[in-house]
């Protein structure tokens, strides 16, 4: 029996749907949404002038170069997005074992931000430090004498050093990402001393050895993306089981003097989004990988997912877990259509909304 019915049925006091029951109502009542404040754009840098460089494993997604970086930087700040999250490609000829090349004050990613922050000093931008785009071995700090393991406290000086350049560069935060163990208090220091305590340290604090990092390896040009099997991640990202160990490592961040943590990936650890947050009071990022963007664009592009509705499900899903901020790919695209008044996540029944 439907709702307002003659027809003698249930005498229903509860009734849900009621609060379903229009597109006016539904709106009324969502408890979460996604706005172009939240998202942050991960983006890939090239050396050149010529023309961006399509990603194959990430359809939609570009290498840019700095002139056209910075073109494409206006863009997002013009559609409201706040942050971009800077990843550099540099060439193979600049690698080395050690990753020498992040410590050059002319190193691809630096000049990158001096450019964008000149062109937009409004915007939000974010680096990276850890190693593995400038290692020929492709893991994210120096590694041990006999080559089997990463030295924790050897890659702690290069990060420190990374750290202020990037600073001295003009990012609004240094993110790093290498899982290292003391790196926030490292950097935190490092970056006081240089008479930087004004630029903030988001820390990949649980981020884990997942199998959804190979798109993006392809994309900064790392070695593990070309087939190298020196050495696992697994002695120093996070074992994908292990929740309270997790808690541990953004415990740590906290004390150590993090200004915002971050769990990576995110739809695969919805859970640990929602267990960071009551843990911390401090902003939570959450960082939509690459595999995870790759995953429904291929099923999308199949015919077998609607692309907008699942873009859209997904990202909705990491901000209801608990994420303050979200690194997409999608970025651009969400700003794009909510900026233009397109409804988000909208029942499927909409031309039937009394039913």
């Amino acid at each position: 029996m439907s709702e307002g019915s003659n027809t003698p049925g249930f005498r229903l006091v509860h009734r849900p749907r009621r609060n379903r029951r229009t597109a006016a109502i539904r709106a009324l009542v969502q408890e979460t949404r996604v706005t172009a404040d939240d998202l942050i754009m991960p983006l890939f840098a090239i050396d050149g002038d010529g023309a961006p460089e399509p990603i194959a494993s990430m359809p939609g997604q570009q290498r840019w170069p700095i002139r056209q970086l910075v073109r494409e930087c206006l863009q997002l700040a013009q559609l409201g997005v706040r942050g971009v999250a800077i990843f550099p490609k540099i060439d193979p000829s600049l690698k080395d074992p050690t990753g020498e090349n992040a410590l050059d004050r002319d190193t691809l990613v630096l000049r990158a931000v001096r450019a964008i922050k000149q062109a937009v000093p409004e915007l939000c931008v974010i680096t990276d430090v850890a190693l593995d785009p400038y290692t020929t071995h492709g893991h994210d700090g120096v590694l041990t004498a006999d080559g089997r393991d990463v030295d924790n406290d050897l890659t702690l000086e290069r990060l420190a050093k990374m750290a202020v350049l990037q600073a001295e560069a003009g990012v609004d935060f240094v993110a790093p990402s290498d899982m290292m163990d003391g790196r926030v208090a490292v950097i935190r220091e490092a970056l006081d001393e240089a008479g930087f305590s004004g630029v903030g340290i988001m820390a990949y604090s649980a981020k884990f050895n997942s199998a959804y990092y190979g798109p993006f390896r392809d994309a900064v040009g790392s070695a593990q993306a070309a087939g190298t099997t020196l050495l696992g991640k697994h002695t120093y990202q996070l074992d994908p089981g292990n929740a309270r160990e997790a808690a541990l490592e953004v415990e740590l961040d906290v004390m150590e003097g993090a200004d915002a943590v971050m769990v990576k990936p995110a739809g695969a650890y919805l859970d640990i989004i929602r267990q960071t947050r009551e843990n911390t009071d401090l902003p939570v990022a959450a960082y939509q990988v690459s595999g995870e963007y790759s995953q429904i664009m291929a099923a999308a592009k199949l015919g077998w997912l609607d692309l907008k509705r699942t873009r859209d499900e997904s990202l909705l899903a990491i901000k209801r877990a608990g994420a303050d901020m979200i690194l997409t790919y999608f970025a651009r695209d969400v700003a794009h259509a909510l900026k233009h008044g397109e409804r988000t996540v909208e029942p499927f029944f909409e031309h039937q909304a009394g039913i």
